[in-house]
């Protein structure tokens, strides 16, 4: 039974044809007998097995069934009873306003053809009429899909991938296709839009009758020979010759220029010229709905943009290409696609004016109309160098300069430590990375422990914490003494002061868990340094954290190749930092320990003493050494010296040492009050 606008995948659409032609329902359905089928004497036999059949149809056409084998001989085809049972029906739906597949597994696809309502479908079947694609190579639609009649055809239904896609070129005349002078209405309709006579006439713009309307039609042309034409109605409704080669329009026009204009219909092409451009050509099939994230195809694969392809020669020999493609989504698409394949270092793009304070122009035609010739040619004149990633100018940074030099944010100079005596050596600087060293039991966990407490309270700071070397409980301890100055215990080092109460515990744990997050590897394994940074990314995003401490070095895990020295490998992980440091704005605080110290003289060591590389001096920002006196004669055994040794911004700090006071009850660090000698 035939349907009267819905059969078997075999159905097909004819080029040039105004109507549909479809089949039986054979190529899901055979029986052990031998069929033959015939074209109707109004349909010429042009076209072979598994080739690629793709039309379209004005929109007042009425669907009509013709069967058509896909045999290449004779045009006839013989099944066999032992055949397979089929697994799966696919059916064709042409409508008035879309194409549609059908299977009984999958939800009916649909092609739309677009904003214009094109049908651009391709369809492939194999020689054996067991499997099938289809692809529309309509830009903004791509919709394409595969089906196999039965479950036993992997042979063909794997070959699809490599079917002969190559498709005979056709030549075409005006006289064979009836293209006439525009007429009265289709000038005044152009008038309408400020495109004058002179320039449709120069452009070759033509009309053709389909049945009871006229339609434009904007001839391709190469060397003023017709290579294609594409056609317009009034609904806005586009096609296109098909089996003709994609080129751009007004080809001619580019001959040999070193600046020229790409925009994205025939209509904008036009209206370039009226604006004194004839070095602009417009793309045959619009904008793609999105960019592609895939690496560029070959040449042969490349179908969609097949038209580039065929101008190269015209295209090579520009050194400026004016990227004027429509302001919405996909002309902006359309731009990066284009910007990939002819290259971005010779790309420039356009900003399209404002309608409004919510809306812009969409493209050159809508400007011309609304804003004349002389704003066009502005816009055009005002072309930008199109962004190539990782190449940038100043002027890109000038509203950033700006805000720098007026202090918009408020932390440009660094904030303050809190502790008067670094005033003038260290501040914190968003997006920096500080490297703290010291020999052990300096206090160097300390003393950040304290700084961070001292940023919250005065800024409201929160951080990630990947302390490695202290349990939970015990950090939790140290934080809560520097925030509340009162002891945890009241035993041994807190018996001389009153311990804090459950009252102010619980506020603390409050502070706690708004202040800090843990960044912890519970099992055995040792964390490396990019899952370290991995989780701190999802605390700045998720929690709003503005620092990180990473401590220590030694705790991580350091697994490198075998062809990496050590010295590359902590290049390359001081490198991850502070790049997610200056990504994300997030202060970084990185411990390292210094190597074995032999004979050792109780004096503070330098940055090139960190075991592992002088790279950690190298790439940070800020080298800071933590040191305690030891020596009784040599001061209070409570001072600390902070030996500011590396300051790579000297807007945030310089060189050299401040001397603080530690509280061991507490856990504080204080401004000395006594001058030190």
């Amino acid at each position: 039974m035939l349907l009267r606008h819905r059969t078997s995948l075999r159905g097909l659409f004819v080029s040039n044809s105004p109507y549909p032609v479809m089949t039986s329902r054979h190529f899901l359905h055979f029986h052990p007998t031998t069929s033959s089928f015939n074209y109707p004497n109004n349909i010429p036999n042009i076209y072979p097995a598994h080739s690629s059949i793709s039309s379209v149809f004005p929109s007042n056409s009425t669907p009509k069934l013709v069967p058509l084998s896909l045999k290449s001989s004779n045009l006839s085809f013989s099944s066999h009873a032992s055949i397979p049972r089929p697994v799966s029906e696919a059916y064709l739906e042409k409508t008035d306003d879309e194409i549609v597949i059908d299977t009984p597994n999958l939800k009916a696809l649909k092609c739309k053809g677009g904003d214009s309502k094109e049908k651009k479908l391709s369809l492939f079947i194999s020689d054996d009429g067991n499997a099938a694609v289809w692809t529309c190579f309509r830009a903004k639609c791509g919709w394409k899909g595969s089906t196999r009649a039965f479950a036993d055809v992997k042979s063909s239904y794997n070959r699809m991938n490599t079917l002969p896609k190559v498709k005979k070129i056709k030549e075409i005349t005006e006289q064979e296709l009836n293209l006439e002078p525009l007429s009265k209405d289709l000038l005044d309709y152009f008038s309408e839009r400020m495109i004058s006579e002179e320039t449709l006439r120069r452009n070759y713009v033509m009309q053709r009758r389909y049945e009871k309307q006229i339609v434009i039609a904007f001839t391709y042309r190469r060397k003023r020979e017709l290579v294609s034409c594409k056609y317009r109605d009034f609904t806005k409704k586009f096609w296109q010759e098909s089996d003709t080669e994609k080129i751009l329009y007004g080809l001619d026009d580019i001959e040999g220029a070193s600046d020229i204009i790409i925009v994205e219909g025939e209509m904008d092409k036009l209206a370039m010229e009226e604006a004194g451009f004839r070095n602009c050509v417009s793309v045959p099939d619009g904008a793609p709905p999105k960019a592609s994230a895939k690496d560029l195809p070959s040449q042969e694969q490349d179908v969609k943009y097949q038209y580039l392809w065929n101008c190269k020669e015209y295209l090579d020999s520009a050194s400026r290409i004016i990227l004027a493609t429509d302001a919405d989504q996909p002309g902006q698409a359309l731009a990066e696609e284009l910007a990939r394949r002819l290259g971005r270092e010779r790309c420039w793009r356009v900003t399209w004016p404002s309608k409004n304070e919510k809306e812009t122009f969409k493209d050159a035609n809508e400007v011309l109309m609304f804003m004349g010739p002389a704003v066009l040619r502005e816009v055009i004149e005002n072309a930008e160098l199109y962004p190539i990633k990782g190449l940038f100018n100043f002027r890109d940074y000038f509203g950033e300069i700006d805000a720098y030099y007026h202090q918009t944010l408020g932390n440009e100079l660094g904030i303050s430590t809190g502790w008067k005596a670094l005033d003038d050596l260290y501040n914190v600087v968003p997006g920096e990375l500080t490297l703290v060293t010291g020999v052990p039991n300096s206090g160097k966990s300390e003393w950040i422990d304290a700084l961070l407490c001292n940023l919250n309270e005065n800024v409201g700071w929160k951080f990630a914490l990947c302390s490695m070397e202290n349990k939970v409980r015990e950090h939790a301890r140290k934080l809560l003494e520097k925030h509340l100055k009162k002891p945890f215990f009241n035993v041994r080092y807190g018996k001389s002061v009153d311990r804090m109460s459950l009252q102010e515990l619980e506020s603390g744990k409050e502070w706690l868990s708004d202040t800090f997050h843990l960044i912890r590897c519970e099992n055995d394994c040792l964390p490396s340094i990019e899952w370290v940074l991995r989780l701190a990314k999802a605390a700045v995003l998720r929690h709003g954290v503005n620092g990180l401490v990473i401590d220590p070095y030694n705790e991580l895990d350091h697994q490198r190749p075998p062809n990496q020295t050590e010295t590359e490998y902590v290049s390359q992980m001081l490198t991850s930092i502070k790049r997610f440091a200056q990504h994300h704005s997030c202060h970084v605080w990185f411990v390292a320990h210094p190597r074995q110290l032999q004979q050792w003289n109780g004096k503070p060591p330098n940055l090139y003493d960190i075991s592992g590389s002088a790279h950690f001096i190298n790439k940070c920002d800020t080298g800071i050494v933590i040191h305690r006196n030891r020596d009784k004669d040599a001061g209070p055994m409570d001072r600390v010296q902070i030996c500011v040794r590396k300051v790579r911004n000297k807007v945030s700090g310089t060189i050299g040492d401040a001397y603080l006071t530690y509280n061991r009850v507490t856990g504080e660090y204080m401004d000395t009050k006594e001058p030190i000698l």
